[in-house]
């Protein structure tokens, strides 16, 4: 018996593994050769895969497709309705499945609801996409990215709440941070 749930409306195909107490909501579908993780909620109406990986913890909001190239580290966020590709010239008449790009999101970051997040990119560990941000090139670990084409305004924490730097020091509950020239060093509590 599956220790997760799956609502009656979702289809789950073969050679899939999910973790316990992960959640499929309503009108979701989740394609062979795909890794859910453990503690997952997955909105309604999503798709995942084939061949994705999604770490633990990763909550999916509603009309989220995952597209092979994926990746997911542990504990992510995925807005309302943000959108993957997984080609950088996609045509409707030519196959381009051999080119297929990695995008990675490392542990902890968030994506806003309608953000993109076009193909090849690494999005670093706790960064955070505004709503509505396009995302074409890789986000450094605590960026705070929002706009078209997404640019950085600024950082963020563990906790996802803008750091306001005195003498280029802050801390918060989870870490103390230190702005070097453009480094974010982070000291984790």
């Amino acid at each position: 018996m599956a220790a997760y749930f799956a609502h009656e409306s979702s289809y789950i195909d073969d050679k899939v593994a999910i973790g316990d107490d992960t959640k499929i909501w309503h009108f979701c579908h989740i394609l062979s050769h795909t890794e859910i993780g453990s503690n997952c909620s997955f909105g309604q109406n999503c798709v995942v895969g084939p061949k994705v990986s999604v770490g633990n913890g990763v909550k999916v909001q509603n009309n989220v497709s995952i597209y092979e190239g994926v990746e997911i580290e542990d504990d992510v966020f995925l807005g309302p309705s943000m959108v993957f590709t997984n080609v950088i010239n996609p045509r409707a008449f030519i196959q381009r499945k051999e080119e297929f790009k990695k995008t990675l999101l490392k542990r902890g970051c968030s994506i806003g609801a309608n953000a993109t997040i076009v193909c090849g990119v690494t999005i670093g560990e706790y960064a955070l996409i505004g709503s509505g941000a396009v995302v074409n090139r890789d986000v450094k670990p605590h960026a705070l990215m929002v706009g078209v084409p997404a640019k950085q305004i600024g950082w963020v924490g563990i906790s996802g709440n803008t750091l306001e730097f005195v003498n280029n020091k802050v801390e918060d509950e989870y870490a103390t941070y230190e702005l070097v020239g453009e480094v974010l060093k982070v000291s984790k509590k």
